[in-house]
C-alpha cells in the first residue's frame, strides 16, 4: 500500500473510525502487491528481514530500523500484492550502502494482507494514539551514534508502531534520520513527530522519501541521500 491521505482521514475517521473507511484511496506505502511479482533483483534484501536480534555490541556506528508491510497494496494502476514491502526495498539499499546493523520492526499482531482492513486498523490506531506491540525485543541503541528509521506513510503520519519503537529505545544524543515510502504524502509529518517523540535527539530534517511504486528503482537516489548526510563516501 501507499500512504493514506490525511484529507481522507479527516473526512472519514471523524466518527471514531468505526468500521470501514470507504475512501481509502491512498494506500499505505510499505507494502505492495498485485500478482505476486518477484522481488526486484537490484534491491538487496536486508540481512535482518526476519528481525533477528541486532548484535549485543554494535558492529557499526549506525543502526538501520524500519517497518514495512507486504500484501495487498494500493497502486494507481490497480491494487496489487507484493512479497516484499516497499520500505523493505529501500532499507535493502541502505543496508548495502552502509553495511550497518539492522532491525526490522515487526508487529506482534500482524496487519491483514488485505488493503481495506489494514486501512481501517491504521486509521483506528492513529485516532486512538495507539502503541501496537512489537514482536521481538527492542535493540539496545545506547552504543550507536546514528539511527536511521524508515516506514510507510499512513494517513499522513508514520504508522503508530514506529512510535512504539522510538519510545522504547534510547534516542538521547543520537542523530536520527528518516526515510519513507508513500503514495503522495512524501515525508508526511514524520520529521516533526520524531522530533517531538525524541526531544533529546537530533532529528535531521533532510529525510529521504520515494513513492512506493518507485522504491525498487531508488538505489542511486538512496546512495546520493546517504552521501549528502556524510554517512557514506
Amino acid at each position: 500500500m501507499q500512504a493514506f491521505s490525511r484529507r481522507s482521514f479527516v473526512a472519514l475517521v471523524g466518527a471514531a473510525c468505526a468500521a470501514s473507511l470507504v475512501g481509502c484511496s491512498d494506500a499505505r506505502s510499505g507494502t505492495a502487491g498485485g500478482n505476486q511479482p518477484a522481488a526486484n533483483a537490484n534491491a538487496a534484501a536486508p540481512e535482518n528481514a526476519t528481525n533477528a536480534a541486532v548484535p549485543s555490541q554494535p558492529k557499526s556506528k549506525t543502526l538501520l530500523a524500519w517497518f514495512s508491510r507486504a500484501g495487498e497494496n494500493y497502486n494507481p494502476a490497480g491494487n496489487e500484492y507484493l512479497a516484499v514491502g516497499h520500505t523493505t526495498e529501500v532499507a535493502g539499499f541502505i543496508g548495502v550502502a552502509l553495511g550497518c546493523d539492522q532491525y526490522e520492526i515487526v508487529p506482534q499482531v500482524p496487519y491483514p494482507e488485505e488493503y481495506t482492513p489494514t486501512c481501517d486498523i491504521a486509521a483506528e490506531e492513529l485516532a486512538q494514539n495507539a502503541r501496537p506491540a512489537i514482536a521481538n525485543p527492542l535493540p539496545d541503541t545506547s552504543g550507536y551514534e546514528n539511527i536511521i528509521v524508515g516506514c510507510p506513510i499512513w494517513w499522513g503520519d508514520e504508522p503508530m508502531i514506529v512510535r512504539t519503537f522510538l519510545e522504547g529505545i534510547t534516542t538521547a544524543g543520537k542523530n536520527i534520520y528518516v526515510f519513507t515510502t508513500h503514495g503522495g504524502s512524501g515525508l508526511g509529518s514524520t520529521v516533526g513527530n520524531f522530533t517531538s517523540l525524541c526531544p533529546a535527539a537530533h532529528v535531521n530534517s533532510n529525510g529521504f522519501t520515494v513513492a512506493g511504486t518507485q522504491a525498487h528503482d531508488a538505489g542511486e537516489d538512496v546512495t546520493a541521500w546517504l552521501k549528502s548526510l556524510n554517512l557514506t563516501n
